[in-house]
């Protein structure tokens, strides 16, 4: 496609579609939904439920659209199918959305309680963070690791039912956050790496991402069956253990069955599969102790 210089509507449209990364902000909105869910149960306040997920979404929206405007020039050379390369969106329309969508989470912020804004804020810290320059560093898996656990605590706090479980959470949810920052970064490790950034993906490289991403989830169970057996945190015993079997089986697939000249050409898929089953993990773990 060439750059459009007399934009339509849809065009328009269709470029802050694409500008929203639409895929991981959905998997950010099925897991906030389900953790407020979880929180919120069994007394659930439909109006508080919605506002902790329209202000996640807001933040979402936000650091995806000022990530694609923070990486416009890179974009320009390197990746010519995205919107503001293409023309689709203009960099002033982008940095005035991602802006207006911070707008709009704090507004949306100010009717939950205060350390819900503030969790956001410090979400929204690391993720801006993370497009002004970190992810091209080893710290991006930190940020990960700190922002991952920000979500379940930033659902509980949302509604007013913080638990101590959550506390046990933030461990697993670093180590996951590790994990689906390198799956996430794998598409891109050998543009990133020709144009001399030094993600932790890059760092590690292929081979290295191959054996870390399953290994991050597998500490994870280890962790979460040492909690649940000593019963520090006491849960479901059944619904826990089929969650650790289900993902436990998963994370040896991903170490036996991928290799690692294969890893990049699976691109997002190896994503996505590592999100899901980082998600079933926390969230069957989650749901065992509440029950």
């Amino acid at each position: 496609m060439e750059i459009v210089k007399r934009r339509t509507i849809g065009e328009v449209f269709y470029g802050f579609y694409r500008l929203s990364h639409p895929i991981p902000v959905l998997f950010h909105t099925v897991a906030v939904t389900i953790f407020v869910l979880v929180a919120a149960w069994p007394r659930l306040s439909w109006g508080v439920i919605a506002l902790v997920i329209a202000a996640h979404v807001a933040m979402q929206l936000s650091i995806a659209i000022l990530n694609d405007y923070c990486d416009r020039c890179l974009d320009t050379l390197s990746k010519k199918n995205k919107p503001i390369p293409l023309g689709l969106v203009l960099p002033r329309e982008a940095l005035l959305a991602g802006l207006l969508m911070i707008a709009l989470m704090v507004l949306l912020l100010l009717l939950l309680p205060p350390l819900a804004l503030l969790v956001s804020c410090i979400y929204l810290v690391l993720g801006q963070g993370y497009n002004l320059g970190l992810k091209s560093t080893p710290l991006s898996g930190i940020v990960f690791a700190l922002a991952i656990p920000l979500i379940p605590l930033y659902a509980f706090l949302g509604v007013g039912h913080l638990l101590p479980v959550i506390l046990w959470l933030v461990p697993v949810a670093a180590l996951l956050g590790v994990g689906i920052n390198l799956a996430n970064s794998l598409s891109d490790i050998e543009e990133d790496a020709a144009n001399g950034a030094r993600t932790l993906a890059v760092v590690l490289g292929v081979r290295g991402v191959y054996f870390t991403c399953p290994l991050l989830i597998i500490f994870s169970i280890i962790l979460i069956s040492t909690l649940t057996f000593t019963r520090v945190v006491p849960a479901q015993t059944f619904l826990v253990l089929t969650t650790l079997i289900v993902t436990g089986l998963i994370a040896l697939g991903l170490l036996v069955l991928s290799r690692p000249k294969t890893l990049i050409q699976a691109g997002k898929r190896y994503f996505y599969v590592v999100v899901l089953t980082c998600l079933i993990l926390a969230i069957g773990w989650l749901t065992g102790v509440l029950i």
